[in-house]
Parts: C-alpha cells; sequence; structure tokens
C-alpha cells in the first residue's frame, strides 16, 4: 500500500493536474488556426488608437444588434479572444490572434460552424466592469460567418461606431451632485469627483420641515444611468403613489476604475469612507433639508451595494442609524465566493476544493452552473481590470511593489497568496472585525443591522449571511436577517421588499410621528 500523502502536497498536487488539464485543453493540433484583421472605418478616428481589443464569437441563435459575454449555463456559448493594441488609425489595421488569449479556450478548438462575429475597441478599460462597450468605445457591426477552426483564413472586421450615451432622462425632483473631494484628490494628486443624485420627496417644495436621509448604492456593474434613471425613478414613483414615505433619498456611485470601490479606504483606491462620512455628506446636509443626525441617516445597498451599505454602517457606526443590505457580498471570509475559507492557513485553493473538485460560484435554478475557476479566466480575457474578482483586489488587497494591488490567487493555478488573504481578514473581513471590535462598537451597532438575503441566492452569498448572523448571536448582539425562500440574487427585491426598508428605516426616524417631516431648528 502507498503510504498517505499529506494534504499540502496533496493539495498541491492536484493543482497542478487542473492546471496540465486545462494545457491540454487549450492545446490544438492543427499548425493553421484562423486570425482577425480589425480596421477602423475612415472619418471614426482623427489620430491612433490605443485599448483592449475584444472580438467575441457567439453560437446563440438569437439576432442581435451586439454581442456581449455569458454567464452560468449559457457562459461557453460566448467565446472571446483579446490583446492591447495601441495607434490604430484608418490607414492602418491589427492582427489578433484569437489562440493567444482566449475563452473558454483557443478559438482553434471551437466547432466547426456559423458564427456571429463582433469586435469592440474598449478605449476606456471598462469593458470587464459593464459586460459590454461603453461612450467612447468603438464597436463593428455583427456579422453572421461560417468559422473553420482547422484553416489559414483571416476573418476581417471593422469598427464602424464610436458608442455614445443618450441624455440622462431624470425623474421630477431629481438632481445630480458632482462633489470634488479634498481627502481623494490629495490621495490620488488629481481632482477625484464623488458623484450622484439627489432625489427630493413631493412634499420637498410644500413643507418645510426636515427629513429623513438614505444612502443608496448599486451593485457591481452599473452606472450614474442605472442610479439617476432606474433606482431614483422606482424610488419616486413608490412615494408618489404613497406607497413608502416621503424621505430625500441619494443615490451615490461607486463604480471606479478598479471596479467598485464600496465607499471602504483603502490603499489603493483611496479613502472613500472617510470622504463620505466627512466631506460629502456634511455638504449636501448644508444644502438640503436632511435630518443632520444619526437617527436620520440610512444606508441600503444591493449585491456589491449591500456590502458597501453593511461596511459604512461597521466602520462609522456612530454616524448612521441603521442599514439594510440585501444579498451583500460576503461579510464573512470563512466563506469567500466559490466557498472558499480565506482565514485557514495555509489557505486552501482558490479553483480547487481539498478533494479536487471544482469550486463553483454561480448557481441558478438550484443547480452549480459556472466555476470559479471558469469566471477567473473569463475575466482575465475581457480585461484584468475592472472586473469583479480584480474590483476585489483594488478594495481589499495590499499595494503590490508594482503599484498595483497585489492579487489574492494566481489566475492560472488558483494558489492563494497566504499574505494577501491575512491581509484581507484583518481589514476587510466584516464578521471579524466585529470578533474584534465588539467591545467597542458593539453598542453603536446593536439593533442596527438588517439584512436581507434568498436562501438560494445565486452567488451562495446567504451562507456567508448566516455565519455572520451566528457571529453577532455569540457576541450577544442585536441584528435582524431574513432569508426569502427561494429568492435568488436577482428576484429578491420582487413581493415589496423596497416598501418594507422605507417603512423598517422610517419607523426609526419618526417613531412617534406619521408625518411626512418634521420641523426641526435649523
Amino acid at each position: 500500500m502507498f503510504r498517505a500523502v499529506p494534504r499540502l502536497l496533496l493539495t498541491l498536487l492536484m493543482s497542478l493536474m487542473a492546471y496540465n488539464n486545462y494545457l491540454y485543453a487549450q492545446s490544438c493540433p492543427a499548425k493553421q488556426h484562423p486570425t482577425f484583421r480589425i480596421e477602423v472605418a475612415p472619418g471614426l478616428a482623427s489620430e491612433g488608437l490605443s485599448g483592449r481589443l475584444i472580438v467575441m464569437m457567439s453560437t446563440q441563435s438569437k439576432p442581435t444588434e451586439k454581442i456581449t459575454p455569458s454567464y452560468g449555463p449559457d457562459a461557453h456559448s460566448v467565446w472571446a479572444a483579446a490583446k492591447e493594441i495601441h495607434g490604430l488609425t484608418p490607414d492602418t489595421a491589427v492582427e489578433l490572434d484569437p489562440d493567444e488569449l482566449a475563452y473558454p479556450q483557443k478559438f482553434c478548438t471551437a466547432p466547426e460552424g456559423s458564427y456571429r462575429i463582433q469586435a469592440v475597441l474598449d478605449v476606456n478599460h471598462d469593458f470587464a466592469y459593464h459586460d459590454d462597450a461603453s461612450a467612447g468605445d468603438l464597436v463593428s457591426r455583427v456579422v453572421e460567418q461560417d468559422f473553420h477552426p482547422v484553416s489559414d483564413e483571416v476573418i476581417s472586421l471593422t469598427l464602424v461606431e464610436r458608442k455614445a450615451d443618450a441624455p440622462l432622462q431624470l425623474p421630477p425632483r431629481t438632481e445630480l451632485f458632482d462633489f470634488v473631494s479634498p481627502t481623494l484628490s490629495k490621495f490620488w494628486g488629481r481632482p477625484i469627483h464623488m458623484r450622484g443624485a439627489i432625489l427630493v420627496p413631493p412634499s420637498y417644495s410644500i413643507r418645510k420641515g426636515r427629513y429623513p436621509t438614505v444612502y443608496m448604492t448599486h451593485g457591481f456593474g452599473a452606472d450614474m444611468r442605472y442610479l439617476a434613471q432606474r433606482s431614483a425613478g422606482n424610488i419616486n414613483k413608490l412615494m408618489e403613489d404613497k406607497k413608502i414615505p416621503e424621505m430625500i433619498w441619494v443615490f451615490l456611485l461607486e463604480a471606479c476604475p478598479g471596479g467598485t470601490h464600496e465607499f471602504a479606504d483603502s490603499v489603493n483606491n483611496g479613502p472613500w469612507g472617510t470622504a463620505l462620512t466627512t466631506e460629502l455628506i456634511p455638504d449636501l446636509e448644508k444644502k438640503y433639508r436632511m435630518d443632520a443626525k444619526p437617527s436620520g441617516r440610512f444606508l441600503t445597498g444591493h449585491s456589491s451595494g449591500g456590502w458597501a451599505a453593511l461596511w459604512i454602517q461597521v466602520s462609522h457606526p456612530e454616524f448612521f442609524g441603521g442599514t439594510w443590505p440585501t444579498a451583500p457580498d460576503t461579510t464573512d471570509f470563512r466563506t469567500f465566493a466559490a466557498q472558499t475559507d480565506l482565514t485557514k492557513q495555509p489557505p486552501p485553493n482558490f479553483y480547487r476544493t481539498d478533494e479536487g473538485s471544482p469550486r463553483m460560484f454561480i448557481r441558478m435554478d438550484g443547480k452549480d452552473t459556472q466555476s470559479m475557476e471558469d469566471l477567473a479566466r473569463q475575466e482575465r480575457v475581457l480585461g484584468d481590470y475592472g472586473g469583479q474578482l480584480a474590483s476585489f483586489d483594488w478594495v481589499f488587497s495590499p499595494r503590490g511593489k508594482d503599484g498595483r494591488p497585489m492579487p489574492l490567487f494566481d489566475r492560472d493555478t488558483g494558489k492563494i497568496d497566504p499574505e494577501v488573504a491575512a491581509y484581507w481578514e484583518k481589514h476587510y473581513d466584516i464578521a471579524n472585525l466585529l470578533r474584534t471590535n465588539w467591545k467597542t462598537i458593539g453598542p453603536l451597532l446593536n439593533g442596527k443591522i438588517h439584512m436581507t438575503v434568498g436562501t438560494a441566492d445565486t452567488f451562495h452569498l446567504d451562507e456567508s449571511a448566516h455565519l455572520l448572523e451566528q457571529t453577532i448571536k455569540d457576541l450577544g448582539g442585536k441584528a435582524s436577517f431574513t432569508y426569502p425562500e427561494g429568492r435568488n440574487h436577482f428576484d429578491l427585491y420582487q413581493g415589496g421588499l423596497t416598501e418594507k426598508i422605507a417603512k423598517e428605516m422610517y419607523a426609526v426616524a419618526r417613531p412617534a410621528t406619521g408625518h411626512a417631516a418634521e420641523r426641526q431648528p435649523k
């Protein structure tokens, strides 16, 4: 019989085997394979263009004007290849080899057949954040073409359109704000803007009293259009229809070049939490009739915005009267994305369990549909900046010698850097921070945390929520955790969750009155 192999060595061997299997799957027996030739239409650019050139090839049959990445069970229906380019003009062209950096595999392994193909030049380097071209990016038309993986054909695509944003259609009583933060500007050495939208209630111009204020931020991939039109529009209609109490709503933009800064003080993104509480909110409270006291300041947000809403409350417990995060990103790092325990030493592999099975990240209809490794490889093609996994590094990681965030894990092997994992746990693991600092912050947080996450959350975020709930119980704290049965990450708000949250907030601010605004001395 063979002697037992130590667990650490076994884990390393399985990781190496997984990587070798990946390399084998990427190999192509044919010496010939197709390439892409990308041109830019005359008149579309007066000077050389730079950015990330992405070519997508889809097997999806539904005709559309654009191709975007897919996730879950359909992730492999969209192939993508990319490279960084510089100096592209109408007088030049650039070739892209789809076997150098590609997802889900090199294009030479793609089944022969008919595909829809499109090219995007991501000049803003934010395609990985939006999963789509944004204003300023250049795109080709979607073409239908037979693809022969064993050939030396050159597929030509022409960038013919520069994307532009339509003007924002603001709901009634909604204004945009643009605040230059002295603290953030000092950190970056240039003006840094804090942006968002403010919605005042229907009675604001009639009554002279002050109002409770809700600070809401968005999930990963959203932008100002999402906040100012969709979020503000929904809340405005609910107030006009008298389905929620009248309050001032501030919609905070947390998108940044690294992904979402989540209003955390970070060595990479800067002191966003400090700037929010010491600069932006005081400035807004001078301009609008807000309560301007803890019992009238509330936080809410979904997904990454939910993590931000919880983090801001925990890191500034005396400043806010409560937080209502929904399906927040991982709040207990004992079960980080794909159920990885970042608190273990040595850390586990980010791609594989100790038994060697893939760590699954996305589940749909009760079934795990996409692994963490698959998602990481997809993100690496779309851009090593602004994607969800890179965004975590920008918020949580120490800064590396190259000036960039130190990655939590190796994108090839899934090996976690123990130094980075320890840094994450010490500085941003909310459950750990509560355990470490409960004597100080516990009395300020009791009764202020109200979390909602579905039992079928698409990213398994209910698992970390349960751990956080148990942590607070073990500490003798008071908090509210609700788990709607069968709800996932994207249908959680069905059934009136917004109305429930707004009414609970208002009850804190106005426990003894039903009036929409309360007169207070200025």
